[in-house]
């Protein structure tokens, strides 16, 4: 699950805007036994993913606060990339602003940009043609809602059109592993 910052949709539960912050996490679906109404009035918007990948593909990081292990080795990953060392003080709303620039751009659209598909690490979202595309070692999974269907060979001769934002690839370049829905397993 994620969110973007507080309410994206009005009290009739229609989305009315993108995004609220520059804060896009995701979250647990279940932590500290908390309940939530899907699309409460004046209350954050909840997004669901398909796994970890697919929401870093949306440009969201882990959150702080119920997925604290996978934002510390996010934040790690994150520092590494940036050349910092491992006692600079790092904190969620520089990555959120850095994030935020590569993710969505002046006209408020999603940030794409190509890459040859040799040089994308596991994890990272291609689209071909209209498709999205999981890469994952040595193949690309066709990305569903309900799950990846369908597994091609990965093409590495391609220059492809990246989904994922740049400084989340180069986490990933740099050793986080997304965590991905089961469906990848049985392509």
């Amino acid at each position: 699950m994620g969110n973007r910052g507080g309410a994206l949709h009005n009290d009739q539960r229609e989305v009315v805007r993108s995004f609220k912050t520059k804060c896009w996490l995701t979250c647990r679906l279940e932590f500290n036994g908390r309940h939530r109404v899907v699309m409460s009035p004046h209350h954050y918007t909840e997004l669901f993913f398909l796994d970890e990948a697919t929401a870093f593909a949306a440009g969201h990081r882990p959150c702080f606060e119920c997925r604290r292990g996978r934002f510390n080795a996010f934040k790690d990953a994150w520092r590494s990339r940036s050349e910092r060392t491992s006692s600079a003080s790092l904190c969620a709303a520089e990555i959120d602003a850095e994030l935020h620039q590569s993710r969505i751009d002046e006209r408020g659209r999603k940030r794409t940009y190509q890459l040859p598909m040799i040089s994308l690490p596991n994890g990272c979202f291609a689209q071909i043609t209209s498709e999205a595309y999981l890469v994952w070692n040595d193949a690309l999974l066709l990305w569903t809602p309900e799950g990846y269907r369908r597994r091609i060979c990965r093409p590495n001769q391609l220059t492809v059109t990246v989904l994922t934002p740049r400084p989340i690839v180069e986490c990933f370049q740099r050793g986080y592993a997304p965590e991905i829905h089961e469906s990848a397993r049985a392509q």
